[in-house]
């Protein structure tokens, strides 16, 4: 079988038109970018849109693959940029061919970004036309000039940042905060631009920082409010424990403003970091009203620190119990006295009855490796001997009924002639005692100050009568005697000791319990006193 003969064809050469004809138009998409939200800056993004768009529509070799833009977003990383990450997504996809946008910096002020891009770009035949600079990444030699455009791109925005942050640094030191109200839960804006607080919402935050300061967990928190139907600082439903976290540790809520919290570490790319020391901070008190005392946020603060630090420092346990729990007061108060290991309660089932006992950390993860002879305490004669303890330091009855009753003498209704109980009439006579001395230290002189210290002799002169006049009234006011007898009655009938354990009355009062031996603990009240106690069977 002879082979088949070779054939040789000769295709002629197209002319120009119809090659133009044929060529397919390139898919041009454009980049825009402004680096402010101010309406100025917005009404430049929007010109910029319609410039590109006239452009692309008008060029008959071009066809629209979009106009891409960011308004308000940092020009120093890529990351933040929806619109410009979804454009580079788009021409991995092979669906844009070509990309105008006005200069370098409006591409990106990081050189790395820049060049990264433009080279990711050009590998897959994509280029990128910087009208400004006059720039094509597709020439050979525009890498070069990219590089450093872009790194004089990127000093300016350093150079630009560092005068911003140096610029909100000196307002703070003058005390010129800005406070996003509109986000904070609890305030409101008035007309004016001035902070208000919202009433309703500001119920919600003092009920988060006294369930917390009374033992509460954030998870406890949680559960309350959301049980409540009570609506997040977002307006939806469900709170979150870290929204709770936010809100206790927020100053805000007492009326203070704690400026430079964080900074920016490094230049451009660089992380934010918590300012711990590493630049000066600034307390602005009484910036605005407050929600909830000072004294109270300070509570939380410190209560704050006090559940870090007795934190179990179990390593085995995955189930989340080295975390704070508030379910049982002494899960974060009752230390082995031997180790220092916190006690964890734990559940033995019997044969015939489960028994609730507490036992060291260490003990259960370790076993005797570190802790050799900690006790194993059983939780209802542990708890019996705490009370017990505490009631050692109660005051004795006839001294609490005998305190009550002069204060309900004191307090009692005015009488005849008078428009002010005893009591009133003491601290009324406390304040004028305080302002004598005051103006005695101030050294104050003159006619005013003659004058101001007449008046408080003659009104002192007649308070003290009038306090002779109302005790003398009350002793012999049948009605006053009466009510008071009455309650001293009822008094004495109530035991004032403590029988019935309750934990968030523990958390009140007791601060640690130290496990000396299987009969003998040591219980430290948040008063710093201290009191030794056996343990009954």
């Amino acid at each position: 079988m002879s082979d088949p003969k070779r054939i040789v064809t000769l295709i002629p050469a197209k002319p120009l038109a119809e090659r133009q004809a044929l060529k397919r138009q390139l898919r041009v998409a454009a980049y825009c970018r402004v680096s402010t939200e101010e309406e100025e800056q917005q009404s430049s993004y929007e010109a910029q849109c319609t410039y590109y768009t006239d452009k692309i529509m008008t060029n008959p070799e071009w066809t629209m693959a979009g106009i891409f833009a960011d308004e308000g977003i940092t020009g120093t990383s890529t990351k933040k940029r929806d619109d410009f990450n979804r454009m580079i997504r788009r021409c991995k996809a092979k669906k844009i061919d070509l990309i105008l946008t006005k200069s370098i910096s409006r591409f990106a002020r990081n050189t790395l970004d820049t060049i990264n891009y433009t080279r990711m770009l050009r590998a897959m035949g994509i280029g990128v036309i910087f009208e400004k600079e006059n720039i094509n990444t597709l020439d050979m030699d525009s890498e070069m000039l990219i590089t450093m455009l872009g790194a004089f791109a990127q000093a300016e925005s350093e150079s630009i940042s560092r005068n911003v942050a140096w610029g909100k640094r000196q307002a703070i030191r003058e005390g010129k905060v800005h406070v996003n109200f509109k986000r904070l839960y609890g305030y409101v804006l008035r007309g004016d631009g001035i902070p208000d607080i919202d009433s309703e919402k500001a119920n919600v935050v003092r009920l988060i920082f006294e369930r917390y300061v009374a033992g509460d967990s954030l998870r406890m928190i949680t559960y309350r409010l959301n049980n409540a139907g009570i609506l997040n600082p977002s307006g939806e439903p469900e709170w979150k424990s870290a929204t709770i976290r936010s809100i206790l540790m927020n100053e805000k809520y007492c009326g203070d403003v704690l400026g430079q919290k964080t900074f920016k570490e490094g230049g451009i790319g660089g992380k934010v970091q918590k300012n711990t020391g590493q630049l000066p901070q600034v307390l602005i008190q009484n910036n605005h009203p407050a929600i909830i005392s000072r004294e109270l946020f300070y509570a939380v603060q410190e209560e704050t620190k006090r559940r870090t630090a007795a934190k179990s420092p179990s390593t085995k346990s995955s189930t989340g119990r080295s975390s704070y729990t508030s379910k049982y007061a002494l899960s974060e108060r009752l230390v082995c006295g031997e180790c220092g290991t916190l006690y964890r309660r734990c559940t033995w089932n019997g044969k015939e009855q489960k028994r609730i006992v507490w036992r060291c950390v260490s003990r259960l993860d370790y076993g005797k490796k570190y802790c050799h002879n900690s006790p194993t305490m059983d939780e209802v004669p542990l708890q019996k001997a705490i009370m017990a303890a505490l009631n050692t330091k109660m005051p004795p009855k006839l001294d609490v009924v005998t305190q009550i009753t002069d204060a309900l003498l004191q307090e009692a209704m005015p009488s005849r002639g008078s428009a002010m109980t005893l009591g009133e009439v003491k601290r009324r006579i406390e304040e004028l005692t305080a302002e004598f001395d005051q103006l005695l230290e101030l050294d104050a002189c003159g006619n005013e100050a003659d004058r101001r210290f007449a008046d408080i002799s003659r009104e002192m002169a007649e308070l003290k009568r009038q306090q002779e006049r109302i005790a003398a009234q009350l002793r012999n006011n049948q009605e006053a005697q009466e009510r008071v007898h009455s309650i001293k009655t009822a008094l004495d009938q109530e035991d004032h000791h403590i029988h019935k354990w309750d934990e968030e009355m523990i958390r009140q009062l007791v601060h640690t319990v130290k496990v000396i031996s299987a009969d003998h603990i040591r219980v430290y009240l948040n008063d710093g006193t201290e009191i030794d106690q056996t343990v009954g069977p």
